[in-house]
């Protein structure tokens, strides 16, 4: 007896796929990046994973950027925002929000240098906003100074993280790198470079999280005492 091929299925008898949604879609990169980096989070390799064409996609996602910009945020969500409505000095609680976000980022190396230029937009980036502005708000900043400085902290922040955040290299050419630059502050020569030979020690000192906290406060208390330049509002054309 001559054996017969299982037929294959019909179209219309396979599961149907469930329906694409921008939620989905997020929902599906995140994982993506957990699973694989952020780096192999593109349209194209989404699309694979959702079993779906790239075109598909741009429906709810306009490029690669955006897509990375959603991920940021729904990653924002971790961030600790409790210090906002919590007692105590509202500089320290500024930073503890600071930190927090840090500390999401550092979580995501290659995420941390994607928010260089991401610009979420989401609710979770909303509600860090309006937790950073009403601590700023709290100390007494004036509100156009407070809208130009949560840019600069928010700056400050992801580009310490995308700077230090770990498992992005290898640990041991981290290792080496770090060692190198020690020896060569410490090896300089005191008649070039009188001020490096001084502070050799000083410029390599002290743990992370303590400089990252100081340089919070530095800025926090630059922008107490630092008045904003006067510029045209957004509706005011600027003359010459």
């Amino acid at each position: 007896m001559t054996a017969h091929p299982t037929p294959r299925p019909s179209r219309r008898e396979r599961p149907a796929k469930p329906a694409l949604t921008r939620d989905g879609i997020i929902e599906t990169a995140v994982a993506l990046m957990r699973a694989e980096g952020l780096q192999r989070v593109t349209m194209r390799r989404l699309a694979q994973e959702l079993d779906t064409g790239p075109a598909s996609l741009y429906v709810y996602v306009r490029n690669t950027a955006e897509l990375h910009a959603a991920v940021l945020d729904d990653l924002l969500g971790a961030v600790d925002l409790s210090p906002a409505g919590a007692s105590g000095d509202w500089r320290d609680r500024l930073v503890q929000v600071l930190g927090s976000y840090t500390d999401v980022l550092f979580e995501h190396p290659g995420l941390a240098r994607s928010a260089l230029v991401a610009r979420p937009s989401g609710e979770r980036y909303l509600n860090l906003l309006e937790a950073l502005l009403s601590l700023l708000s709290e100390g007494g900043v004036p509100d156009a100074r407070a809208a130009w400085a949560v840019d600069l902290l928010l700056q400050f922040a992801t580009a310490t993280a995308a700077e230090h955040a770990a498992g992005e290299k290898d640990p041991t050419d981290a290792e080496g790198e770090w060692a190198e630059l020690a020896a060569a502050l410490r090896g300089v020569s005191g008649h070039r470079h009188p001020h490096i030979a001084a502070l050799g020690t000083e410029l390599l000192s002290g743990p992370g999280e303590a400089r990252l906290n100081w340089g919070f406060h530095v800025l926090i208390n630059g922008v107490l005492h630092t008045p904003r330049p006067e510029t045209p509002g957004p509706d005011t054309p600027e003359t010459s």
